[in-house]
């Protein structure tokens, strides 16, 4: 991070604009709304500028930049056209350790001017770290068109009616559940938007109670490993949790979309070496609820497939712990889908089978017989320790050498890597992947290299992000 994003409270604190152009006016008009007491210095100022210093809502000082202007303000913005000036302007102000922005100069500049959403006193800020203020001039007009106006209304009256929230609430936690909750029905918001102001406090009161929320449970799963392939609603609980028991295979890019206050707990599992074992988990999820808390456990892919899922609800479904459930996409649909094999085909597979290679040491074995037959496909979580198994069984229950197999690591992330083979060579195959892998087998492999959007010669992924490419 470049630089830190702060909101700083300046109103009628004084500050030094230097240039009189269009690109001061811009400047002036922005300080100005914050409240900030405003000086332009300049041999030749705007007449709109002179305007606001008429009305008294500026003080201009009509001549060159000099350093004892800076003497008493609290920060100054460089607005001329002329380098040399502007580095006079950052020099004099660095020396009083002020913070300076010097416009299209960001070298220059102890702080930058950010993009604004502006849903007063709901404020969103953009920048790029100064490196393309266009880019970030065209990610705020597509957040103005998805912030509703009357946000700032939604702002001002929860505010107003904090204290009443605090008498009643005095538990932290639950004030916090309380406005979550509030804003997460949608019913405050669309009140507010049809203007019906009395409405909207009678069902603030309404919901106000002492006991505003118990612990709860939600079952999250996060998907292969691309942010982006996660849910809406398995964003939306991982910005209100307040604890989330986390597996190894969520990537630290999810895990970073956590909210940033909420305790993260790692109860990862490797083959055969499980970092907190599978009763303790369930015990911490009672046990977590129980004091109150929002818990979210967090599942790479989707947690009831391979992922235990159901063996942690009834253990909440036992101790009357509230829980829901939220799908994700699971490994094999990620996975697949960014190495361009499509799971099924007309021509070539008509079902599609999910098994894992990890089972309990007692567990019934898996029917190869039935696995083993043509024109399916075979996906395989946590398969690499038993490729030889795997490939050993199949063979010899009568799928062909030449089978086309697909192992693929690190699927949907940056790193994502995949090798293409023969059920023939997938012991081969197996010594030569890290990381989580997935094994496919059947004859929609072959189409890989045809339908991939993934390079597996160079590795890059190529971009498909409707966002991205609007934007181009």
């Amino acid at each position: 991070m470049d630089y830190l994003p702060i909101f700083a409270k300046l109103e009628s604190r004084p500050c030094l604009v230097v240039g009189g152009g269009d690109v001061a006016l811009r400047k002036v008009h922005l300080l100005l709304k914050a409240g900030i007491d405003v000086t332009v210095c300049a041999p030749q100022v705007d007449a709109r500028i002179l305007e606001k210093a008429q009305a008294k809502q500026l003080k201009v000082i009509q001549q060159c930049f000099s350093s004892d202007l800076l003497i008493g303000k609290w920060l100054v913005i460089a607005a001329t056209n002329q380098k040399m000036i502007n580095q006079q302007v950052a020099t004099a102000a660095n020396k009083l350790q002020l913070l300076v922005n010097v416009v299209d100069a960001p070298e220059l500049s102890s702080f930058i001017m950010p993009s604004i959403v502006d849903r007063s006193p709901i404020i969103v800020a953009i920048s790029s770290s100064g490196n393309a203020p266009v880019l970030a001039r065209l990610i705020r007009e597509r957040l103005e068109t998805l912030l509703p106006m009357h946000l700032g209304r939604l702002a001002t009256i929860s505010g107003e009616f904090r204290h009443r929230v605090k008498k009643v609430i005095k538990n932290v936690s639950l004030r916090r559940r309380y406005w979550e909750k509030l804003f997460g029905n949608g019913r405050l918001a669309s009140l507010l938007e049809k203007g019906q102001t009395d409405n909207a406090l009678k069902l603030m009161e309404e919901d106000l109670t002492s006991d505003v929320a118990y612990g709860e449970v939600a079952l999250v799963g996060a998907g292969p490993g691309d942010p982006s392939l996660l849910t809406l609603k398995a964003l939306q609980l991982m910005q209100q949790a307040e604890v989330v028991l986390y597996d190894r295979l969520v990537s630290s890019e999810i895990l970073d979309l956590v909210r940033r206050d909420a305790d993260l707990i790692s109860v990862g599992k490797n083959a055969g070496n499980h970092e907190v074992a599978q009763s303790r988990t369930n015990e911490m999820l009672v046990e977590y609820a129980r004091q109150g808390k929002k818990v979210v456990r967090l599942k790479g892919g989707d947690s009831f497939i391979f992922g235990r899922g159901g063996e942690e609800l009834e253990q909440l479904v036992e101790a009357g712990i509230a829980f829901q459930v939220v799908p994700g996409i699971t490994a094999a649909s990620g996975c697949s889908a960014y190495a361009g094999i499509p799971l099924t085909h007309r021509d070539f597979s008509q079902s599609v089978t999910f098994v894992t290679g990890h089972r309990k040491p007692d567990g019934d074995a898996l029917n190869w017989q039935a696995l083993s037959i043509s024109n399916q496909t075979l996906v395989i979580y946590m398969g690499i320790l038993e490729a030889e198994e795997i490939q050993m069984q199949l063979l010899h229950f009568g799928r062909a050498k030449d089978t086309p197999v697909a192992l693929i690591s690190n699927g949907t992330r940056p790193d994502q890597h995949v090798l293409l083979g023969k059920l023939s060579e997938l012991v081969q195959l197996a010594g030569g992947v890290q990381g989580p892998t997935l094994i496919i087998i059947g004859e929609v492999v072959s189409l890989a290299n045809k339908l991939t959007w993934f390079n597996p010669e160079t590795h890059q992924k190529l971009s498909r992000d409707p966002f991205l490419v609007n934007l181009n």
